[in-house]
């Protein structure tokens, strides 16, 4: 039941008290139509009272996990396997969706997955060079994220348009945090350790989201605050490519806008070469100018998928040729080739960083979960398919965990690349087997060609790929909608951009569970009126066309969890206003209510808090002549109010199960007494 207003704002019931019969005569004439509508025989009303207190126990709590991990194991739902072998195979169809959809797998598809696979690749090689700079790891490791994680997502993950790989947020993510427990300009090979020990925790806690159905727990980030917080960070990922772009020898470890902006202005004043700047820019303007021409013409998106790696080869060609490394311009120089070198004796498990290795993985595993969960759903969408979730967080988490075994980091699904590959035609996660391919034919036979590659051209693809993370039009759209949406908005946007990716994080975490407490603790509490000529109960004040009952107070809970962070409050506004302890116009006269009935519709568990604070409002009203009558308890909810004995406190006859059983019920006997 949606409810807009709280009961504050209705008008009080009353606050002197009358006798039974004395109150009855002067109900008498609204009474009668009233009865006549919900005329309900007393024997169907016992059964249904009955039905409420009889459901089966609800299942513990250890055979709702077990179902959960069954329904992720075997996509054949709660059906038992009928053998050990049929299990077996089920429960390989759910950890590896490729067996399901890989027996429908055509040339056709294969032929759009080769052209997809080959155009995602040559937007991917050149930027995730950058983004393993981003990161402080050498130029490789970029190159080994995309080689080993796409395969291991090809064969478990079940969208068939992302595009995995190393992300700019994630790497600037990596770098502003495992930096403050490692320096890598001082000690490079602990700084990896690190970096593979969190990419291995990352991964452990995103496959443990989705086998647990642990989702919600990305969730904590609202769109509001991922929206803040990715535009807080494109803006500091841009300021930082500002080394690169100008060539600076030295520059600042911080991500937070003063100090970046400091380190600037102290390199422009040290020595450094214009000519990378203007190399650098050129090339920004033509894969700027090619990504315009891709999106107004949609048959040229190549041309902008191709932009970057043709920038590498022809600013590479540039430097070699002119000998521009030893007049100022500053390039990458040494990439090791060779296939992923196995990092898992570098995973540190015990030690004083391995707490710190955890919780940064953590953060990463959640934000690279967002990302990759969002620009899933929303391809996914656009091809008219549902995306599962939790298979998703298996899916990234496994490939997580096996990338920290090959030298990889932290990767995620990209959206600039996932958006190349949606417009480039692709069928299925094949177009990442045909992306690492590429990547491996790189490392195997090109990377020394990469020796005289400008850094300023990594800096610009890094930098042609921010404007999309900035959504303004979003959040003008979030400060429309909801308020509080765009203050956690702005928090997590200035948190990244005047403090660090973390407080960032923090900030909009913080606001987004400051809205949830306050919504638990103070839960909306409202009157209800009947509409008349149905059986339907809503507010009073959304809908003014609901009548209230005469001799009867309906008061709806609107929270899930009665619980002792509300259980006070939620006591004190029932007995408040049925009371009238809080009115404030004095000429306003109406009589107490004879019944009390609580809508429980929306209130899905309780804790002995709540247990209390329903004793307490029964003895408060009932020691003044005020019956109360419990409508529509949840499963939780009633099997645990007879546990505590609530319901002989209460009475078995004071529970029913819709609202307009207990209306009826309580009108009728509203009725007998009068007669009496």
């Amino acid at each position: 039941m949606d409810c807009q207003e709280s009961l504050s704002t209705d008008r009080p019931f009353g606050s002197k008290e009358r006798e039974l019969p004395e109150f009855s005569q002067t109900l008498q004439g609204a009474m009668a139509p009233v009865a006549m509508e919900l005329d309900s025989s007393m024997e169907q009303r016992t059964e249904l009272a009955f039905s409420v207190l009889n459901t089966p126990d609800p299942p513990a709590p250890w055979k709702e996990f077990a179902s959960s991990v069954k329904g992720k194991v075997f996509p054949g739902g709660k059906k038992r396997p009928s053998s050990l072998l049929h299990g077996l195979v089920s429960a390989l169809h759910g950890l590896f969706p490729v067996l399901m959809w890989g027996r429908n797998y055509d040339l056709k598809s294969f032929q759009s997955d080769i052209v997809a696979g080959l155009t995602i690749a040559s937007l991917g090689v050149p930027q995730s060079i950058g983004y393993a700079n981003l990161a402080k790891l050498d130029p490789q490791y970029g190159l080994y994220t995309n080689l080993v994680p796409p395969i291991i997502y090809a064969v478990m993950g079940t969208s068939r348009e992302i595009a995995i790989g190393p992300v700019a947020v994630v790497s600037l993510l990596l770098s502003s945090m495992v930096q403050k427990v490692i320096d890598p300009s001082t000690d490079p090979t602990a700084y990896k350790k690190i970096i593979f020990t969190v990419t291995f925790f990352a991964g452990v806690f995103q496959a443990s989201f989705g086998i647990l159905r642990l989702g919600f727990l990305v969730d904590f980030l609202s769109h509001a605050a991922v929206v803040g917080f990715m535009g807080g960070a494109a803006i500091v990922i841009g300021l930082q490519q500002l080394k690169g772009l100008l060539g600076l020898s030295h520059f600042t470890n911080k991500t937070d806008m003063v100090s970046v902006i400091n380190a600037v202005w102290v390199g422009l004043h040290q020595t450094w070469h214009p000519a990378n700047f203007f190399l650098g820019c050129s090339f920004l303007i033509f894969i700027l100018v090619t990504r315009l021409v891709g999106r107004r013409k949609m048959k040229l998106f190549w041309v902008a998928a191709i932009a970057p790696l043709l920038s590498v080869i022809a600013s590479t060609l540039i430097v070699f040729l002119t000998k521009g490394d030893k007049h100022g311009l500053k390039t990458i120089q040494y990439v090791k080739g060779g296939l992923n070198p196995s990092s898992a004796k570098l995973l540190q498990f015990t030690g004083p960083f391995s707490a710190e290795s955890a919780k940064i993985g953590v953060v990463c595993a959640v934000i690279a979960l967002t990302e990759a969960v969002a620009v899933g759903r929303s391809f996914a969408s656009a091809r008219g398919y549902q995306l599962d979730g939790n298979k998703e967080m298996v899916a990234i988490g496994f490939m997580n965990v096996v990338g920290s075994l090959s030298s990889c980091y932290v990767a995620t699904g990209s959206f600039s690349r996932t958006a190349v590959n949606f417009m480039a035609g692709c069928k299925s996660p094949v177009s990442n087997v045909v992306m690492a391919i590429t990547v491996f034919f790189t490392l195997e036979f090109l990377t020394r060609l990469l020796y005289y590659t400008p850094t300023a051209i990594l800096a610009s693809i890094i930098l042609s790929a921010l404007p999309g993370l900035i959504d303004v039009g979003e959040a003008c759209t979030i400060w429309k909608v909801d308020k509080m949406d765009f203050l956690a908005c702005l928090g997590a946007f200035f948190g990244v951009l005047f403090g660090s990716v973390e407080i960032g994080l923090m900030v909009a975490v913080v606001i987004s569970f400051a809205r949830i407490m306050l919504s638990t603790i103070r839960p909306r509490i409202e009157s209800m009126g009947r509409i008349q000529g149905t059986d339907s109960f809503c507010s009073a004040r959304q809908y003014p066309i609901a009548a209230k009952m005469p001799g009867l107070a309906i008061i709806h809970i609107g929270t899930s969890f009665l619980c002792f962070m509300n259980a006070n409050f939620i006591r004190e506004r029932i007995t408040q206003y049925v009371l009238h302890d809080d009115k404030q116009d004095k000429e306003y006269d109406e009589e107490k209510p004879l019944f009390v009935i609580i809508d429980m519709s929306n209130v899905m568990n309780i804790d002995s808090s709540g247990m209390a604070a329903l004793g307490e409002i029964h003895n408060k009203l009932g020691s003044l002549g005020i019956q109360v009558t419990i409508a529509n308890p949840g499963w939780q909810v009633i099997h645990k109010m007879k546990l505590a004995k609530l319901v002989e406190i209460i009475g078995s006859s004071r529970i029913f199960l819709t609202v307009a059983d207990a209306v009826g019920a309580c009108l009728s006997q509203i009725e007998d007494n009068r007669h009496v």
